[in-house]
């Protein structure tokens, strides 16, 4: 049991941590180090967002149903190292659209893999979700401040060679000798998203995925930028960034100990209400005094909406139906919805910074009233009557 945890965390580690390099650092690396205006940067990270949208809705799940998960990660990883190295000599810019759109179709996949492999061990080896995510969030924590310092002494331009270390880095650990439900076949059963379709639940909680989740859109893509328009240098960007992991990492420390019997519907309002609350403050109060407060709202708008998912999905649907729906739930919670919202961001971006953030605090009202929608048609019920017990 404690083998199979520490197996995990790992991977939970290693992937996590290229993540924390990618997702803040990369629109900076296409404006900084390869000279793209911000709102060619966006088109590029955008197009990506939609490669990633399809992967992980039809490539992934298929992929899985044909491999052990484990086996899954090893070919992934190293596919994902062979694409990154096409960045380095190309400049134009359709040279580097089909360079991120061939990275970012085999590259996220790894996010919905690991996912899946922790929903599995959940079912089979009774592992500690919260304990073992919050690895992943340790490493994006060493991520950012890694990258951080690095980009201090030698620019932007050294975040590939981070990134390909750290691809690397996940290809050794991925060589570790493999639990037994990782290498055990997914099944010949024919992928299907029936099961999906037919839970209601399931799909009002994809709604407010999307309207939730994507609201990070303008802060994962220009926060960096942000941060540098309110004169903060490389070396404390890492660190700012670095308070909103540090509340998501205490959050999935403790989220099974408090959260495993609340109402899932009640923990997605509180996280899209936290959306609302805090790209709000960020347009009203643009500082960076403000942005350090908004950060610790992260526990929120991304831990308690992941939690409250994987909740879901653990609750709702069988062990053959995991990885399409975590599929699902990167492809359109993390990709499309994210692509979407990187172009109206980057528009309002252009336009006004703060504009950008107050755009996303507006996507996430109807996130709120979709999670009033599952409280109402599913869990008022059960609320009440533990509440007379």
């Amino acid at each position: 049991m404690k083998k199979k945890q520490s197996w995990l965390s790992v991977q939970f580690f290693v992937i996590m941590f290229t993540w924390g390099i990618f997702i803040p650092y990369w629109t900076a690396w296409l404006v900084e180090s390869k000279g793209f205006s911000i709102a060619t940067a966006s088109s590029l990270v955008a197009a990506g967002m939609i490669a990633r949208s399809f992967s992980s809705f039809y490539l992934f799940p298929t992929l899985s149903q044909r491999f052990p998960l484990g086996k899954l990660a090893r070919i992934l990883v190293a596919a994902s190292g062979v694409l990154l190295l096409l960045f380095f000599p190309l400049s134009s810019f359709f040279g580097m659209m089909a360079c991120m759109v061939l990275f970012s179709l085999v590259y996220p996949m790894l996010m919905p893999l690991v996912e899946s492999m922790a929903a599995v061990m959940m079912k089979k080896d009774s592992i500690d979700y919260g304990k073992s995510r919050s690895w992943g969030s340790i490493g994006y924590t060493s991520a950012l401040l890694l990258a951080g310092v690095i980009t201090s002494v030698y620019s932007e331009g050294a975040i590939i060679y981070i990134m390909f270390a750290g691809i690397i880095t996940i290809l050794l650990s991925s060589l570790m000798k493999l639990p037994e439900s990782m290498s055990e076949p997914r099944g010949q059963e024919r992928m299907s998203y029936r099961s999906l379709l037919k839970s209601k639940k399931f799909m009002l909680a994809m709604g407010i995925v999307i309207f939730t989740m994507g609201t990070h859109a303008a802060y994962y893509n220009y926060g960096v930028l942000y941060l540098k328009e309110l004169h903060v240098s490389n070396m404390y960007i890492g660190v700012l960034l670095n308070v909103a992991v540090i509340a998501e990492i205490l959050f999935f420390a403790l989220s099974d100990k408090f959260l495993k019997r609340k109402s899932i519907s009640v923990m997605f309002m509180t996280a899209s209400s936290a959306a609302i609350l805090r790209w709000t403050m960020l347009f009203m109060f643009p500082s960076v005094a403000m942005f350090v407060a908004t950060q610790l709202l992260h526990a929120f708008t991304f831990g308690l909406t992941h939690y409250a998912f994987m909740r879901l999905v653990y609750e709702e649907l069988e062990s053959k139906d995991l990885p399409a729906a975590q599929g699902v739930y990167t492809a359109l919670g993390s990709g499309l919805s994210t692509a979407v919202l990187t172009f109206v961001s980057g528009f309002l971006y252009e336009y006004a910074s703060g504009y950008a953030f107050l755009g996303m605090g507006i996507v996430a009202i109807p996130a709120v009233v979709i999670g009033g929608i599952m409280f109402v048609k599913y869990e008022r019920k059960p609320v009440v009557q533990r509440a007379f017990r």
